[in-house]
């Protein structure tokens, strides 16, 4: 399904493509890489409240800026929650930036080979082939609890509504 300018880079609207969730919906599953290859699907955030985090990409200021924000939030935050940053850089790009920023408490996943998290979350920007700004929030169950998509992808999200959603789960 393509929603034609669903988000806009520097105002210029772009397509997302794929089957868009929305808070309420049980989260459907996806499989990305580990920073080692390893396969990684829903079932690894069983249990837990899953934060994911969809970025263009880790090598962009807003990404860098924004995982590192939430690796700083992660540190005070429950061990029951546990916080994804996906994109569709390669893992082995990923390993490199998370080694030179520092990033421990944000586990970064790859979505380039599939695009299964994009497509099946609706985040995938058709144009691009790079995934929406995106911040969903899972409750322990799998139910999405809370999601923002940023409509201007050179944008932040809103920080503090996705750790209030985080708060009112733990």
């Amino acid at each position: 399904m393509d929603r034609n300018g669903a988000v806009t880079f520097q105002g210029n609207p772009l397509t997302l493509t794929g089957n868009p969730v929305k808070a309420g919906d049980i989260a459907p599953d996806f499989t990305v890489l580990d920073n080692g290859l390893a396969p990684v699907t829903k079932a690894a955030f069983a249990g837990k409240i899953a934060v994911l985090i969809a970025v263009p990409s880790l090598d962009t200021p807003v990404c860098d800026l924004e995982t590192r924000k939430f690796n700083t939030a992660a540190a005070k935050l429950s061990p029951d929650v546990k916080l994804a940053c996906i994109s569709m850089d390669l893992p082995f790009a990923q390993a490199r930036w998370c080694g030179a920023a520092g990033v421990k408490s944000v586990q970064t996943l790859s979505d380039h080979r599939d695009a299964s998290f994009g497509l099946n979350y609706g985040l995938l920007i058709k144009e691009l082939r790079l995934l929406a700004r995106a911040v969903i929030v899972l409750d322990r169950a799998g139910r999405i609890a809370y999601l923002e998509l940023v409509t201007e992808v050179t944008r932040e999200p809103d920080y503090e509504a996705a750790l209030k959603a985080i708060a009112k789960l733990a």
